[in-house]
């Protein structure tokens, strides 16, 4: 399904209680983004008990229940897990990767909130959950007549939603500094291939891997657990951040002029990894119109061209990498940015060119 408006994490609690509690809501969102403990923690903001149902693992029959005979005529008796007498909110987790068959179980569920003639206790929501068709995870189509009982809300991650909440759950030091510092690492598009790929959920996996691994954490294991769990680009930044924060060389301080970019051949891997993240500086910090420019900003602006010499006359290739565009050929860094680094530096844009 397509999304024409999404949420964040922070922003989905008073969503749902817009919704929810009138409606019953599909959530959608990719893997590992934290849709099923979002729901839990709304669930639990409410005071109700979160009930999850896992739709690959259903049969119609695990939700119709089974026939008793009672006074000469059949009656269907809901599962336990189900039928309940208190309020509840019923978690229909991965409902879109259910089989048509269990789908149409969950209609009257979801639209008339009874399953035979046991009825959803007063104050009881109903939450679905599943990932996209283009996430390359397991997801049937849905039918149109489930997709019209349901209101649709689309989760994407955020970095500054995830790293709030990471202050509070114990997340490895390394793993929040470097986010961060490069919050597009947060989550990756899924891959077509079978490995590991970026989420909110991998970065927590890493974060329990570093807490449980011997300190101090040696350069081999530190590689071995970010490609077990990140995409490869990620975690080879993320491998030569440990090395930058070995070495104390940090951004903030060549900015600033404390510090130079390293040099030695040994530390090509540091290198790459500031070049990343100052072009990601660049990206973040500078206007796309540089009349919104404060005198701050473009003094930022000339202490930025200047190190971009510096760097060429290190790696004419690291520079490059600065002002490279991005993989469908569209600039990352404002135009008069990047005009102006052609006039102080014309062999860095001929070459770029």
């Amino acid at each position: 399904m397509h999304a024409q408006l999404t949420v964040t994490p922070a922003q989905l609690p008073d969503i749902l209680l817009t919704t929810a509690v009138v409606r019953p809501v599909f959530l959608w969102g990719a893997p590992g983004i934290g849709k099923s403990s979002l729901v839990r923690e709304f669930a639990a903001a409410l005071g109700l008990e979160c009930v999850s149902l896992l739709g690959t693992q259903l049969a119609p029959e695990d939700l119709i229940g089974v026939p008793q005979i009672s006074e000469g005529r059949s009656r269907f008796c809901p599962p336990e897990q189900i039928a309940r007498d208190e309020p509840y909110c019923l978690f229909l987790d991965e409902l879109n990767a259910a089989s048509p068959d269990v789908q149409k179980a969950f209609y009257s569920l979801i639209l008339d909130r009874r399953i035979g003639s046991y009825e959803l206790p007063p104050g009881s929501v109903v939450i679905g959950a599943g990932n996209r068709a283009t996430d390359q995870a397991l997801a049937r189509p849905m039918a149109s007549a489930l997709v019209n009982r349901l209101v649709h809300l689309h989760l994407r991650a955020s970095a500054g939603d995830w790293l709030a909440w990471a202050a509070g759950h114990d997340i490895h030091p390394a793993v929040v500094e470097y986010l961060a510092q490069r919050p597009d690492h947060l989550w990756s598009q899924p891959p077509k291939t079978e490995e590991p790929f970026s989420t909110p959920r991998s970065w927590h996996m890493l974060s329990d891997l570093l807490h449980s691994a011997a300190d101090p954490l040696d350069d081999e294991t530190a590689g071995l657990l970010a490609y077990a769990t990140l995409t490869p680009q990620h975690a080879g930044a993320f491998r030569s951040y440990l090395k930058v924060a070995r070495h104390a060389y940090d951004l903030e301080a060549i900015l600033k002029g404390d510090a130079r970019w390293p040099a030695e051949p040994g530390e090509r891997d540091l290198l790459y990894f500031l070049a990343e993240t100052f072009r990601v500086r660049l990206a973040r910090d500078l206007p796309a119109d540089k009349r919104h420019a404060s005198a701050a900003v473009r003094q930022f602006a000339f202490r930025a061209k200047s190190l971009l010499v510096e760097l060429a006359e290190i790696s004419l290739e690291m520079a490059q990498l600065v002002i490279a565009d991005d993989e469908a050929g569209n600039p990352r860094l404002p135009s008069w940015f990047l005009v102006e680094a052609a006039r102080d530096l014309p062999r860095l844009v001929a070459a770029r060119a």
